[in-house]
């Protein structure tokens, strides 16, 4: 039966998979892979399984190749003992009925030597971004990458694909490519960072040549209808990560191609900063309404949504499904409280990234006695 007032509660069928509802969990570090392997434990099963009544998980980010790696404590999926460990993970929440993608994020210039084992970064073009990479002796201020070459790109487009391979033998139910925030993605994307002259670069197309050729590698893995990507294109103003001219018609070349592949979905996110006096202000918070008529499959939409506005945005067809993130963090049974209008419980920013169960596996279910309050 048909929520026509409350539409996050229908099931959809994104690709080739059946969602029970278009609540979708938003991929969330949470540094709780904390061994040397970056290998998935069974604290994290039971995180994701406590959480298996969302429509569709999608995992934190996870590396697709040991070059690929930026954070302490984030895992991996380039090595067997990776894909073993996030099989405790798919089984658990198999186990709850529940359906999860991994996304997969290789995340550039913005790690650091000390991530790497002395090595630089890789990115499009030696531009440092201007951020701060979180190692093991704690937060250090970026370097300036490496440019990749030919061999370097096909190389990674290859570790993305080596990736989807494991996790198709680690139990998931599809993949999602990273294509936001300051990881490798988007700096190619960007022209502030990406000053190559060959043909990864200088065109809003040569700039999407790199993303594209992953989403093909991933679907030659999987299917069309088992990929997913999530998109940022309103992100400007983080260190050198800055939007330009072209950058806006650089994602709508990308969103239109991308509708071409007949993908399980596409995920936008809106701006987490002010646009104003930027060459993307014309997005506002209205990134999934911008993009809408470039791609005609599936769109999850990302970023402040609520139960109302979440349903609005799907009534109003701007949408099929959206993506919460920090909700999800406090509450496991988010749908169940969306849907008998039970209070969310906080969540504490402070054990975000903190390791261990606290602020992590520790959140419980609400009692059926607080229906209503």
């Amino acid at each position: 039966m048909s929520n026509p007032n409350q539409p996050l509660l229908d099931p959809i069928r994104l690709g080739d998979i059946d969602l029970p509802n278009r609540i979708i969990m938003a991929s969330m570090t949470r540094a709780r892979t904390d061994n040397p392997g970056f290998v998935p434990n069974e604290l994290q099963a039971r995180y994701y399984a406590q959480r298996a009544s969302a429509g569709l998980i999608l995992t934190e980010g996870t590396w697709p190749s040991r070059e690929g790696v930026g954070f302490v404590n984030v895992p991996g999926l380039y090595t067997q003992e990776q894909a073993d460990g996030w099989r405790l993970v798919t089984d658990a929440v198999h186990e709850a009925r529940g359906r999860i993608f991994v996304q997969l994020g290789h995340i550039g210039s913005s790690s650091h030597p000390d991530l790497l084992d002395g090595a630089l970064p890789l990115a499009p073009s030696a531009i440092n971004p201007g951020l701060k990479a979180y190692t093991p002796s704690g937060f250090q201020e970026t370097v300036t990458p490496r440019a990749m070459d030919l061999g370097d790109i096909a190389r990674t487009v290859e570790d993305y694909a080596k990736a989807a391979r494991l996790a198709k033998s680690a139990g998931f139910d599809g993949v999602e490519l990273h294509g936001i925030s300051t990881y490798l993605i988007p700096t190619f994307l960007y022209e502030a960072l990406n000053q190559r002259t060959d043909n990864y670069g200088g065109t809003p197309e040569n700039r999407a040549r790199f993303p594209l050729e992953i989403i093909d590698a991933l679907v030659s893995v999987w299917a069309q209808g088992r990929v997913g990507m999530k998109l940022s294109p309103a992100l400007t103003g983080l260190g050198n990560v800055v939007a330009g001219t072209e950058t806006l018609a650089t994602f709508e070349y990308l969103v239109s191609e991308l509708s071409k592949r007949n993908l399980a979905y596409l995920q936008l996110m809106n701006p987490i900063s002010d646009l104003t006096g930027t060459p993307v202000e014309g997005l506002g918070q209205g990134v999934a309404k911008h993009f809408r008529p470039l791609y005609s499959g599936n769109l999850i939409a990302n970023g402040g949504y609520t139960f109302e506005s979440g349903n609005a945005a799907i009534r109003d067809g701007l949408a099929d499904a959206v993506a919460f993130a920090a909700p999800f963090t406090s509450n496991p049974d988010l749908v169940e409280r969306f849907s008998k209008d039970i209070e969310l419980t906080p969540s504490n920013p402070d054990t975000y990234y903190s390791g261990g169960a606290v602020g992590y596996s520790d959140y419980p279910a609400a009692g059926i006695e607080q229906v209503g309050a």
